[in-house]
């Protein structure tokens, strides 16, 4: 029998999972223990310090939290890349053994690549991964660079500080996808307003959840509408080659996951690559000059400021070493991303942001049988996104206190919600 205190623990772990996973963290992270939001916390770029610490003490370190088989934090490199490349046999990321683990109903599985396992991840992943080889993005390259060009004309129309978050670095990744997809133009502006306002908490988590839902709604009627008249976008092609195979909400499901893993990752990576250019002048000069300066500052990039995080967790099926730790049947397992991407066994002096460096086998978008499909969609935007930005605003410059900047300080996808800036020459 539980006594009454592991009980109570019990329940509010559960209510934090539960939140974290409907994006209310504000409510989430109050409610779980120190050690578990450190990999989530940020100082302006950087991971806080104690996680550092807390990586050179033990790269795998236990999560005080009150579950049977125990959770454990991987914030070391080789550690973190030996879990998340490990086979579906030996650690679990379907949702319904997670949801076993903590405690949470099972009929609230989310769906998509990332809370599924063999063989059902292998038959998703199997009619996404031909869509988003180097070849087949190479053809929305000059419609990417179309959607960078119309959005650096709009900026150049305002006057004024510009908040460069959502004038700039929302926009462009919003309709990368929609070109991904196939949204038809005149249904641009809704599939822009219900994709970036499922990641807005300003009214509240509820309102957050309400939008996923009515996106979700929107991508059942894109579909439907594929079934009668398929496009040569990604959903008319999946109807079209695999329309048997998959109901409209499974369909609908793998788009609203390209949607949630593509937006906010490289909303936030642009962002936060605008403003470390405006900090290093001479970086920012040479990436406004040299295009062979490019491709070595996104990897750089997506390295130093690993966006997402944390992995999806995992649940161990049988007893297993990581590192020099024991790890018991059905013990959650999170790897920090951000912790190994900054681990001195990846790169020494690994806290400095260098694209002058050999690139590294970093994790920023994870590793093994679930490393993001859309990596190569995301390089093709920043590749796109950044130089642009800088060659059109030559004077661009922060138009705040670089200290008063809102960096989120606990989130699983790390960002900052605006960014001011001014984009001419300064007066006088």
């Amino acid at each position: 029998m539980l006594r009454r205190g592991t009980a109570s623990a019990r329940r509010r772990l559960r209510n934090a999972v539960g939140a974290l996973l409907t994006r209310a963290a504000p409510v989430a992270l109050r409610l779980l223990p120190a050690i578990s939001v450190v990999p989530l916390r940020r100082d302006g770029m950087d991971p806080i310090p104690r996680l550092g610490r807390l990586r050179e003490r033990s790269p795998v370190s236990r999560i005080p939290v009150p579950l049977r088989a125990g959770a454990w934090l991987v914030t070391g490199y080789e550690q973190a890349r030996e879990v998340l490349a490990a086979p579906s046999t030996t650690f679990s990321t379907d949702y319904l053994n997670f949801a076993r683990a903590v405690g949470l109903p099972s009929q609230n599985h989310p769906g998509g690549l990332g809370f599924t396992d063999p063989p059902e991840h292998t038959r998703l992943r199997r009619v996404l991964t031909p869509e988003f080889t180097g070849r087949r993005l190479q053809r929305l390259v000059p419609r990417i660079e179309a959607v960078v060009a119309e959005q650096l004309d709009a900026l150049a129309e305002q006057s004024g500080p510009v908040d460069l978050v959502s004038a700039f670095a929302f926009p462009v990744p919003s309709l990368a996808i929609c070109e991904l997809l196939g949204v038809p133009y005149e249904e641009r502006a809704d599939f822009q307003r219900l994709s970036t306002s499922r990641f807005d908490l300003a009214d509240g988590a509820n309102a957050a959840v309400g939008a996923v839902e009515s996106g979700v709604d929107y991508l059942l009627r894109i579909i439907r509408q594929q079934r009668v008249a398929p496009g040569d976008g990604l959903l008319g092609r999946l109807v079209r080659d695999h329309g048997d195979e998959f109901t409209d909400r499974e369909l609908a499901g793998l788009a609203d996951g390209l949607l949630t893993g593509g937006l906010e990752t490289t909303a936030s990576t642009i962002a936060m690559g605008a403003l470390l250019l405006m900090q290093n002048p001479e970086l920012f000069e040479q990436i406004r000059t040299d295009d062979a300066a490019v491709e070595p500052f996104v990897e750089e990039l997506l390295r130093y400021l690993s966006v997402v995080q944390v992995a999806f967790p995992r649940v161990a099926l049988k007893p297993v070493r990581i590192g020099d730790r024991e790890v018991k049947p059905g013990a959650v397992v999170v790897c920090s991303l951000s912790a190994a991407n900054r681990d001195p066994a990846l790169r020494p002096d690994a806290d400095r942001f260098d694209p002058s460096l050999p690139s590294t086998r970093h994790l920023a978008f994870g590793h093994g049988i679930h490393r993001c499909v859309g990596a190569e969609l995301g390089k093709i935007e920043l590749r796109a996104a950044l130089p642009a930005l800088v060659r059109r605003f030559p004077h661009l410059r922060l138009a705040a206190d670089a200290g008063s900047l809102p960096f989120r300080r606990s989130s699983i996808v790390h960002g900052i919600d605006s960014l001011p800036v001014r984009l001419g020459p300064p007066a006088g």
